[in-house]
């Protein structure tokens, strides 16, 4: 049934058509539901900007507007919904900038894609077009399971907070008295709910397409460093054509080296607010955890740290490998055939060595370096957070 609905999710016959595209067929979808990705045709596109507007102004403003005057009331918070909104509040003003970083950089993903065809055209062997089809299919499959995380988060929340006569978030909502009766009660909470979910998925866009942009282009890197091990090493090859196989890699190394400037700036500024967010969120996602949920609050909350780990740890993982690929793509040209080439062989490959020692490497914002340590130390944001609120006392303050 599920490979009904969802076919990408399987892998496909090894003689079906296959491009690096593909990777992206359930993230462009979801950011056309989002209101981000238009349709071709002219005349739905004039009425999908409609969409977009009210996916922008509910969504990525009045949201955070309605939380901001949520907290004019504070007496009406117990402690642990208190902690359940803050934590949402600040991912979400976060989420909003990230969503903001994702739709302007729309332009920047078309070429992106343009850039992996022009990739495309070098996997000419089976063995390469059935590692694009297993990547496209895995990109999927991430894309699924993330939004299964974030949506049960929002669907966790919702029911737990609902099942004991709470409102999940506490949204500021003018039209709708959730004191008045039981209908009105329910009423609010399944608006709060669709509200919550809209900008759930926004966040949800912002933080999987670095991973399935990212494990897509790695791929190609794995397609280079073998081409460059294999210079060479054909027999039945002349010179001139082994001289024109190491300019095709040159142009494939120029072409990932392109892909990923294009992509920079728009992930520099979505991890950049990643993590400034994540160890302060988390941290005061483990206090509510701690001192103040029950089961089943105490499920949801655990479910939206498990979100949080999301949003930072597989994408920092990915940005680990890519740098020790680049060092192997040095070594497997240097370890390639080219002792006994010509002179002309000899100085391209030597120039060519001496770009490709230098590793790709993302920043956040310009400051942080991507990876699993910068990771860990924001990380560990979290349990200082926590230490802080111990040594105050101010979890029992809450109860006195």
């Amino acid at each position: 049934m599920l490979f009904r609905l969802f076919p990408r999710l399987r892998l496909p016959d090894a003689s079906s058509p296959v491009q690096s595209r593909d990777a992206f067929i359930y993230v462009d979808r979801g950011m056309s539901v989002v209101g981000w990705m238009p349709p071709k045709n002219a005349y739905g596109r004039w009425i999908y900007r409609v969409w977009t507007v009210f996916t922008t102004v509910f969504f990525m403003i009045l949201l955070d507007v309605s939380l901001l005057i949520s907290y004019s009331e504070l007496s009406s918070f117990t402690a642990g919904q208190f902690l359940t909104s803050l934590q949402v509040a600040f991912n979400c003003f976060g989420s909003s900038v990230k969503a903001s970083y994702t739709f302007a950089g729309l332009k920047r993903f078309k070429q992106a894609k343009k850039i992996l065809d022009r990739l495309d055209e070098r996997c000419g062997s089976t063995e390469e077009r059935i590692q694009l089809q297993k990547t496209a299919t895995r990109c999927n499959q991430i894309y699924l399971a993330y939004n299964t995380m974030y949506l049960l988060y929002s669907c966790s929340t919702f029911i737990a907070s609902m099942l004991i006569g709470r409102l999940a978030w506490n949204l500021y909502n003018p039209l709708i008295d959730a004191e008045k009766n039981l209908i009105s009660f329910w009423l609010a909470g399944i608006v709060e709910f669709l509200w919550m979910t809209g900008a759930v998925l926004q966040d949800l866009m912002a933080d999987v397409y670095p991973i399935i942009y990212f494990l897509t282009i790695r791929t190609h890197i794995t397609f280079l460093k073998e081409r460059l091990s294999k210079l060479r090493t054909d027999g039945s090859m002349t010179e001139d054509e082994n001289y024109v196989e190491l300019i095709k890699c040159i142009e494939d190394h120029r072409l990932i080296l392109d892909y990923c400037n294009t992509l920079r700036p728009v992930v520099s500024g979505t991890i950049f607010v990643q993590f400034l967010l994540c160890g302060v969120v988390m941290g005061l996602s483990m206090i509510n955890i701690i001192f103040f949920s029950n089961f089943w609050t105490g499920l949801s909350t655990a479910i939206f740290m498990c979100d949080l780990v999301l949003q930072t740890f597989p994408f920092c993982y990915i940005c680990n490998m890519i740098s020790d690929d680049c060092y192997e793509l040095a070594n497997s040209l240097f370890h390639s055939n080219w002792l006994t080439a010509n002179r002309q062989y000899k100085i391209t490959l030597r120039y060519f060595l001496h770009n490709v020692q230098k590793p790709i490497i993302l920043t956040a914002g310009g400051i942080f370096i991507i990876s699993m340590g910068s990771n860990i130390t924001v990380a560990k944001l979290a349990f200082s957070v926590v230490t802080f609120v111990k040594q105050l006392n101010i979890a029992e303050k809450f109860y006195d």
